[in-house]
């Protein structure tokens, strides 16, 4: 998971200098970061990226807080106090001595326009709440593991981020170089503000890159952050797709569909880590839903309807905000590790602790035994773009891409593909055979590049329904990720049938059937039976004849999607909402409805907006809102 805040002047770079260096801790005022730090227990911070070698770092080198303080509060070189004072030994005025020192554009020059320059930006990247607690309760071979797998898919996102989103403007957008190279500081955090285990990295990426200057030679610039906003989902999947990935293999462990919020996408957890201990881990998880709670019943008497999606997601980052305690002193790792271990044994007793990593591995290995790592690509692009259009309408190659990664995950269950790249393939296949062109160029301009296209999509959107409430809870209609789920599924199910029909007829009887299936189905079979990343099962065209191909595709796919995807009511709306035993419940629903709609259409009209509106920057997917996945937020 991933999300991100802004590095700005003033306030902003100390919150980081002085907090976030220090492990989201209060440091005492006049003690030196490192001085803090080693007393504290705390890993100091680490640089990375390619970027460091124009500045005359290296990667892994330690971060002092000096060069915290010229490059992230004052834009400068990170060794500018020695050139600046070789500069005045040579006789060099102190304001060109200062000026040399400065990347870029001077934070003054910004600052006279009456503009907030923008520093850098707070990458910070975090695991399932799961694999936080197995790190926590885990023996210290099981920690290194999930240690060693965060760093890796870290810099897995990070590399990702360097060679196919970094880029640098100028020109008010005229102009624009790739700049495949970074400067990044991160800080390794353990646990969250309440104390409880919550391993994390704040990577501070910044907004200083060079490129190519008019006489050729290379010059500061700022990013096109916004770009990186852009890409900020697609980076966060790549990450839990590696970390997962990683883990699962190396300790035997399997994951399953958590839902966390109802009707939205669920989080992909360890299997074995039960409900009870993840909420240990999420301490804040009800205090954020008692306040949405409150802000909701706000807006429904400001309104008079209940929030809209956006809504829901804008009340929830409030949520979080409100409930954010204040900093706390920090403790070495060893002494966090006794007081998590002491509390979870106290809870939960220690026979379910000391046998937690058994349990997992014994629950992931009846998954690994029926889910193969196999993926069937047509499926998986008829997947990606049924759901992303469903949920947008209008999407561009970033958005195919995220949910590429989100299909491997929970399609191989942890299980890692033999093929690399397999993400890049499926996400080129549903833009090519299942997606259109949305952006049109204008006669006498460029074309835009491929990831800067829109795209849409003409798969058929199901209708709205009701869901049944569970105990306590009101029935809610059914929301665009679960409406997306239906449209998938139908025309994967399509796709299963017509290749099972085409695999068992004769050859006569099959060249028949063919000609009734579309001709894109067609082709699109031809292009996954020879295309190189075309996985459809581990004995493929071995010793299976086609009828039993077509038939343990099937069952592939249905062992491995999540069970909650393959019930009726998800897989067949139309059954699911016209049997007996729901009609007399739908009618009911809509009885209830009509009569809060009149009593709604009763009351004087609000002059309010019907929506939370906030301003374009604080309007971010729920992948930048603090704490997603303990409880607020969705993904998107």
């Amino acid at each position: 998971m991933l999300s991100v805040a802004k590095i700005q002047r003033r306030n902003a770079w100390r919150y980081y200098i002085r907090g976030v260096a220090f492990g989201d801790g209060r440091r005492p005022v006049g003690q030196s970061l490192k001085e803090a730090q080693g007393m504290a227990g705390l890993p100091p911070g680490k640089w990375l990226g390619r970027g460091l070698r124009a500045l005359g770092l290296t990667e892994g080198a330690e971060v002092s807080e000096r060069q915290l303080e010229l490059l992230f509060g004052e834009g400068r070189h990170p060794d500018a106090d020695r050139i600046e004072r070789g500069l005045l030994d040579d006789g060099v005025d102190a304001a060109t001595a200062r000026r040399l020192t400065v990347l870029g554009q001077p934070i003054e020059e910004i600052e006279a326009r009456k503009q907030t320059p923008l520093l850098g930006m707070d990458f910070t990247f975090r695991p399932q709440a799961s694999l936080v607690v197995l790190w926590a309760l885990g023996e210290a071979t099981v920690r290194r593991v999930i240690e060693r797998a965060h760093e890796r898919a870290v810099a897995t996102a990070l590399r990702w981020l360097e060679d196919e989103v970094a880029e640098s403007r100028w020109a008010s957008g005229r102009g624009r170089a790739r700049t495949p190279a970074l400067v990044v500081a991160a800080f390794r955090h353990i646990d969250n503000r309440d104390g409880l285990p919550l391993l994390h990295e704040h990577c501070l990426i910044l907004n200083r890159v060079q490129r190519p200057g008019a006489d050729g030679e290379p010059v500061w610039g700022a990013l096109d952050t916004y770009r990186l906003y852009q890409n900020v989902v697609a980076a966060g999947t790549l990450y839990t797709l590696a970390m997962t990935t990683e883990v699962c293999e190396t300790l035997g462990l399997a994951t399953v569909p958590r839902e966390v919020t109802p009707g939205l996408r669920p989080v992909m957890e360890i299997a074995g880590v039960s409900e009870d201990l993840i909420n240990w881990s999420a301490s804040r998880r009800q205090r954020i839903e008692d306040a949405l709670e409150v802000l909701t019943d706000q807006y429904v008497k400001d309104h008079g309807h209940l929030p809209s999606e956006r809504g829901r997601h804008q009340l929830g980052w409030w949520a979080a905000q409100e409930t954010r305690p204040a900093k706390k002193t920090p403790k070495p790792l060893q002494q966090l590790l006794a007081w998590w271990r002491a509390s979870a044994i106290l809870r939960f007793g220690q026979q379910l602790i000391d046998s937690l990593l058994d349990r997992c591995r014994e629950a992931g290995a009846v998954i690994r035994a029926r889910v193969d790592p196999t993926v069937d690509v047509a499926l998986a692009a008829v997947d990606v773009a049924a759901v992303v259009f469903t949920v947008r309408g209008k999407f561009s190659r970033r958005h195919i891409l995220a949910e590429a990664r989100r299909h491997l995950l929970e399609t191989l269950r942890g299980r890692e593909s033999f093929t690399r790249g397999l993400d890049d393939y499926i996400t080129h296949r549903a833009l090519l055979r299942y997606s259109r062109r949305h952006t049109v160029t204008k006669p006498g301009r460029e074309a835009p590049t491929a990831d800067r296209m829109t795209y849409t999509a003409d798969f058929p959107v199901p209708n709205r329904w009701w869901i049944a409430p569970a105990e306590g809870i009101q029935p809610r209609e059914s929301s665009r990720y679960e409406r997306a789920r239906v449209a998938s599924l139908a025309v994967q199910n399509a796709i299963r049938d017509a290749r099972i029909r085409a695999d068992t007829a004769t050859a006569n009887e099959a060249t028949t059937s063919a000609s009734s299936v579309p001709a894109d189905h067609r082709d699109l079979e031809g292009q996954a039976a020879s295309a190189p990343h075309a996985i459809d099962h581990s004995g493929r065209g071995a010793a299976l004849s086609p009828a039993q191909r077509a038939a343990a595709v099937q069952a592939h796919q249905q062992a491995a999607m999540p069970e909650e995807y393959l019930e009726g009511r998800t897989t067949d709306p139309a059954t699911w909402l016209h049997t007996p035993k729901n009609l007399d419940r739908l009618a009911a629903f809509s009885r209830a409805a009509d009569t809060r709609r009149r009593a709604c259409d009763a009351r004087p009209k609000s002059e309010q907006p019907a929506d939370v509106v906030k301003p374009a920057d604080q309007q971010q997917h729920h992948a930048n809102r603090p704490d997603h996945g303990r409880g607020a937020g969705r993904d998107r």
